[in-house]
This record gives C-alpha cells, sequence and structure tokens, in this order.
C-alpha cells in the first residue's frame, strides 16, 4: 500500500470505528447479554487503535520509503479485520470455532508494529 491508500483506509476504519462503538453503546447495550457486549466493546477498542496506528503508519510512510513499513500497513489492516471482524461475528453468534481466527489477527497486529519498528529503525 502506498501513503495516500493507507491514510483513506485508515480514515474509513476510523469512521466505522465511531459508527460501531456508537451502535454498541445506544443500540445493542438493551440488547446483548453483558459478556457478548464486552467481546462488542474489545472489538471496537482494538479496531478503533490500530485505525489510529494505521493513520501513523500512512504519515511514516510519506517521510519513509521502507518496504518493512509497507508490510505493517498491511499486517495491521489484516489485523484489524481478522481479529475485530471475528470478535464482531461473535458478538452475533457466529459459531464459535470462528474464534480460532481472533489470535491470527492479534499476531498479525504484532507482527505489523514489529515491521514498523524495523523499517523506521533501519530508514
Amino acid at each position: 500500500m502506498n501513503s495516500a491508500r493507507t491514510l483513506a483506509t485508515s480514515g474509513a476504519l476510523l469512521a466505522l470505528a465511531t459508527v460501531f462503538g456508537a451502535f454498541g453503546a445506544h443500540a445493542l447495550k438493551s440488547h446483548l447479554a453483558p459478556d457478548r457486549l464486552q467481546v462488542y466493546e474489545t472489538a471496537v477498542r482494538y479496531h478503533f487503535f490500530h485505525a489510529l496506528g494505521l493513520l501513523g503508519i500512512g504519515i511514516t510512510m510519506r517521510f519513509v520509503d521502507a518496504s518493512a513499513v509497507r508490510w505493517s500497513a498491511m499486517l495491521v489492516l489484516v489485523g484489524i479485520v481478522l481479529f475485530s471482524g471475528s470478535l464482531y461475528a461473535l458478538t452475533f453468534g457466529a459459531p464459535r470455532a470462528l474464534g480460532a481466527i481472533t489470535p491470527l489477527g492479534g499476531l498479525a497486529m504484532i507482527a505489523g508494529w514489529i515491521c514498523f519498528a524495523v523499517g523506521v529503525w533501519r530508514s
């Protein structure tokens, strides 16, 4: 991904995180069991923080041209989709087996931040 695409993706993900957070706080609070609401809130929190992180990666890409930084953007994006996406799905009754994907999303996020650190360090 290039910096413009990364920044645009981050903006879209931040808008979605805001919508999902508001939806959870206003529409779901009275309809979900507390344990499911907690899972949903975890999904929103990780979605939000990593979308903000993706914004930082996109800005960094304007100044640092390193393949590791480009890889970091992809890995963080994949992490958001797998981690938060699987938790959103589980909240609404997806099969519990889908929960096996959640840690893969977390690993993608961790790998993304390691790639980011390595790419910036080497530049």
